[in-house]
Parts: C-alpha cells; sequence; structure tokens
C-alpha cells in the first residue's frame, strides 16, 4: 500500500482526504490518504522518518517552512516561494524530498473563465503561501495585483488603506485568508463592501461553507463569485500527476 497524506495544524476539515479517499476507492487503487497534524514544523523530519510516504500535501501554515527541510524545488515552487506538493523521489537508498507547487495550477484552471477584459488589476486578501500562488497564477495572465495586509509592509496596501478608488481600479478581488471558513461562517475581510460594482470579480479560496459572508457581500451588489472548490479540486489532480510523473 502506498502512503499520502497532509501536513498542516488544525486539519479538522480537509477536503484532500474526502478526495483522495474517494478517488483510491472509485479507481481500486491500493493506497491511504491521512492527516497529520503538526504543532510544529520541526516534527516534519521524524515525521517522515516514521511512514513510507509516496507524497504529501501541505497547507496553512507550513507551506513557506516546509521549504528549508526539503533537498529541491521545481521551479514554479522556487518562483512562488511556497509549497504545498512534495514528491519522495526514491533512487536506492537514497531518497530526495522535491517540493512544487499546484495551488498556483488550480487557481488559474478555476479562475480563468470568469476574468473578462476589465479584469486588470487584482487585489489580494492576505499573505500567506496560498496568496503567492495567487499571485503568480494572475501574472500569468497579464493581471497586476497588490497585497492587502493587516499590518503596514513595504509594496502593500493595508485594509483601511482601500479608498473607493483603490476599489474601483481593482475589479477582481482574492480572498486568501481563512477568513469566514465553517464554523467560523461570521467572519470575514474588511473591506469596503459599499464600492463593489457588477464589473467587481470576488474569489474566496475558502470553500466551506459554500458562498462565504465575503462572497455575499458580493453577490448582493452584482458581482462574480467563484469559491475555492475548484481550485482545490484542481490543486489535488495537479498533485496527484507530480506523484505518479
Amino acid at each position: 500500500m502506498k502512503h499520502f497524506g497532509l501536513i498542516g495544524f488544525q486539519l479538522g476539515h480537509s477536503f484532500s482526504k474526502k478526495y483522495f479517499t474517494r478517488k483510491f476507492s472509485d479507481e481500486r487503487i491500493d493506497a491511504a490518504y491521512e492527516l497529520y497534524e503538526l504543532e510544529n514544523i520541526q516534527d516534519f523530519p521524524q515525521l517522515v522518518r516514521q511512514i513510507d510516504f509516496s507524497g504529501l500535501n501541505v497547507t496553512i501554515p507550513y507551506k513557506e517552512q516546509i521549504i528549508p527541510l526539503l533537498d529541491e524545488l521545481d521551479e514554479t515552487a522556487r518562483t512562488i516561494g511556497a509549497v504545498n506538493v512534495i514528491k519522495f523521489i526514491r533512487t536506492g537508498d537514497q531518497t530526495r524530498l522535491k517540493g512544487y507547487n499546484s495551488d498556483a495550477i488550480g487557481f488559474l484552471e478555476s479562475i480563468r473563465p470568469h476574468v473578462r477584459p476589465w479584469h486588470q488589476k487584482a487585489l489580494i486578501l492576505g499573505t500567506g503561501g496560498a496568496s503567492k500562488a495567487i499571485k503568480y497564477g494572475l501574472e500569468q495572465m497579464g493581471i497586476t495585483s497588490t497585497f492587502v495586509s493587516r499590518t503596514a509592509k513595504p509594496d502593500m496596501l493595508t485594509y483601511s488603506q482601500l479608498t473607493p478608488e483603490i476599489m474601483e481600479k481593482h475589479t477582481l478581488i482574492v480572498n486568501a485568508t481563512p477568513l469566514g471558513t465553517f464554523p467560523k461562517t461570521d467572519e470575514c475581510p474588511d473591506i469596503p463592501y459599499r464600492s463593489l460594482t457588477p464589473k467587481h470579480l470576488l474569489f474566496d479560496v475558502v470553500y466551506n461553507p459554500e458562498k462565504t459572508l465575503f462572497l455575499q457581500q458580493g453577490e448582493q451588489r452584482g458581482c462574480d463569485i467563484v469559491n475555492g472548490l475548484g481550485m482545490l479540486t484542481g490543486q489535488a489532480i495537479a498533485a496527484w500527476n507530480i506523484w505518479n510523473s
């Protein structure tokens, strides 16, 4: 049996485990996919010594912290600066861990059908590993983006700096934070929703609930809205292809 899994912290509601468990059952693949909560990323080397993994996914908060513990990165993961897929490459007695990023692939596949000519500038809410993959994906489509952070940082905006003029120019807004995820469905990023128009496209990396408060606010103002399920599915398919290439 091959062993796959997800490392991160607070993994109670994992899309990946459900997706791969069903895939293995439907396709009669002799494999298992489990969740591995790590309180500290320094526990990772011990985990991989204990289990003979064929592949791992990485989620919050370790997409960036995992990089120093890997042997190599593929070009896309290196450019993005975040990893959500680890491939175990075995040659004789040697095992090398290579990091990849399939978040960008999943994001592009999910958002591309919704992008219109007037979506030239984007705001990315949050500055974690997922946001970096999203910025990379937007660049592939020729869309310029600006990060929005809770604290002031160089080349970023804070939520308090989001004026009506900025909102008007940035017609694509991506929530790359976990705000609004079940069970805390009454939370959402603090942006001036009153400035949204039918020309705005709102994308939320959250998939549970299907329609977050962030997306509801946009829908009420006529925006096109997309949740994170398509991105998750796309990155999972890409991860499987990486592990089996």
